[in-house]
């Protein structure tokens, strides 16, 4: 999920900005097909969507979402008398949920990203290499994230869709559950090889912390040997030192005694 600031679109701009969007998510479409991948990914332009809202409103939603369980709030409430009433609705837009969550004083990650005009962007799962072609698309920056050329697009650069996009602001978004500012948001959709760079990020991340720790632990253990080898080395050289000066002390007094 998105977040963008916007002032003012018109309907033109709108309209040439969520064509050109669809167009690029179909190439990624095109393309992963062409290369055989056959997993969630694949197929995901249809499912994304592009929408302005509320801010108020989707504040609200997103402390719903994120702090009320309906399971946990569904309950029949019973009169003076003992026999129930009639059950009270405790679904997302219910009295119940709003009560629920506007009694508490609760913050959402994603607050201090809600002021003023907003687009969200969301995709039914993650995947960088379409993150990516609508950041090329919505937030154009060189070089990772470069516009399409005007000989291979000529439509992204028309003056409605140009419009559009210098109308738009990249705020930040949330992804796996965390909150991405811009920089962060662009580090997601800057990984090579799409979900399965990702994934191949995460194990090799994985498997070289487990070689450090393997390294370290290797290293203490070496360390430790050397010190008592040495420790051992000095006490047998102390010994015979002692050892050796004793006997000739003697030997010594002997031959005095003869003289």
């Amino acid at each position: 999920m998105l977040l963008f600031q916007h002032s003012n679109f018109k309907s033109t701009e709108w309209v040439g900005i969520r064509r050109e969007l669809m167009s690029a998510l179909q190439k990624v479409d095109a393309s992963r097909a062409a290369e055989g991948l056959d997993d969630p990914a694949g197929g995901l332009a249809e499912g994304v969507r592009l929408q302005t809202i509320q801010t108020g409103i989707f504040s609200a939603a997103l402390k719903i979402t994120e702090y009320y369980d309906p399971i946990k709030g569904s309950f029949t409430p019973t009169t003076s008398s003992g026999l129930p009433n009639q059950p009270i609705l405790t679904h997302t837009l219910s009295r119940t949920a709003h009560e629920a969550v506007a009694k508490k004083k609760l913050t959402h990650a994603l607050a201090p990203l809600l002021s003023g005009p907003l687009v969200l962007l969301t995709f039914p799962t993650v995947s960088p290499q379409y993150l990516k072609a609508a950041l090329s698309i919505l937030s154009p920056s060189a070089p990772n994230f470069p516009a399409p050329l005007r000989r291979t697009n000529p439509g992204y650069h028309d003056p409605a869709v140009q419009n559009g996009v210098a109308k738009l602001l990249l705020l930040g978004a949330r992804i796996e559950g965390r909150v991405f500012d811009a920089d962060g948001t662009r580090w997601v959709g800057g990984i090579g090889g799409g979900i399965e760079g990702l994934r191949a990020q995460s194990v090799a991340m994985l498997q070289s912390v487990g070689s450090g720790l393997t390294s370290v632990l290797e290293g203490a253990g070496r360390s430790l040997y050397f010190t008592i080898e040495g420790r051992r080395e000095m006490l047998e050289e102390e010994g015979e030192g002692k050892g050796g000066g004793g006997r000739q002390g003697k030997v010594d007094g002997e031959g005095l005694g003869f003289e």
